[in-house]
C-alpha cells in the first residue's frame, strides 16, 4: 500500500433515524471533536457558519507519533441531506479529502463516514521519507486509526439518535 495511490477507508453503520436526524448530525462539524482521539476543536473560519461549498473550518489535532498542528479544510461538495466531501489543505495541495453520506433503509439511514489520504503531503509524508521500507506499514496503520476514530463518530450519532 503505497501513499501515493490516494488509499481510502470507509466506516458504515445503519442508524434507526430518519435523514434529516442523521444529516443534522454528520454536518455538525464538531462531532469528530467530541468523538476522536485525535481533533482536539474545530470551528468555522472566515465568516463561514455551516457545510455548504467554499466554507472553511480549521481543526486542532494532537497524537501521540505526531505532536500537535492544525488544518484548514474547504467543503468542496454537499447534496442537501446526502452526502457532504472536505479537503484538508496542504501547502502543495490537498493532503486528504473526507465525506459523510446518509443514505436512507427500510429501517433508517445508513450513514458513512470515509477518508482518502493525499495526494499532497501530510504528517506521515514525513515518516515515510524516513523509512520508505515502511511505507505500506505506516500507511496501513494510519488507516487503521481513521477507521477507529470513524467508527467512534458513528457509534456516537447511533447513541444520540437511537434513545
Amino acid at each position: 500500500m503505497r501513499y501515493r495511490d490516494q488509499p481510502t477507508i470507509e466506516v458504515t453503520q445503519r442508524v434507526r433515524c430518519d435523514v434529516a436526524t442523521a444529516w443534522a448530525q454528520v454536518t455538525d462539524i464538531a462531532l469528530s471533536a467530541r468523538c476522536s482521539a485525535e481533533l482536539q476543536t474545530v470551528q468555522w473560519v472566515d465568516g463561514a457558519d455551516g457545510v455548504r461549498v467554499g466554507a472553511r473550518f480549521r481543526g486542532r489535532n494532537r497524537h501521540d507519533a505526531f505532536g500537535e498542528w492544525e488544518t484548514v479544510c474547504e467543503v468542496v461538495e454537499v447534496e442537501d441531506e446526502r452526502r457532504w466531501v472536505w479537503n484538508v489543505l496542504a501547502a502543495d495541495g490537498i493532503a486528504a479529502t473526507w465525506g459523510f453520506e446518509v443514505e436512507p433503509a427500510s429501517d433508517g439511514v445508513l450513514i458513512r463516514q470515509w477518508g482518502r489520504m493525499g495526494p499532497g503531503t501530510s504528517g506521515l509524508s514525513v515518516g515515510i521519507a524516513a523509512q520508505p521500507d515502511k511505507e505500506a506499514r505506516i500507511v496501513a496503520r494510519r488507516l487503521t486509526e481513521w477507521q477507529q476514530n470513524m467508527q467512534a463518530n458513528l457509534d456516537w450519532i447511533r447513541s444520540q439518535v437511537e434513545t
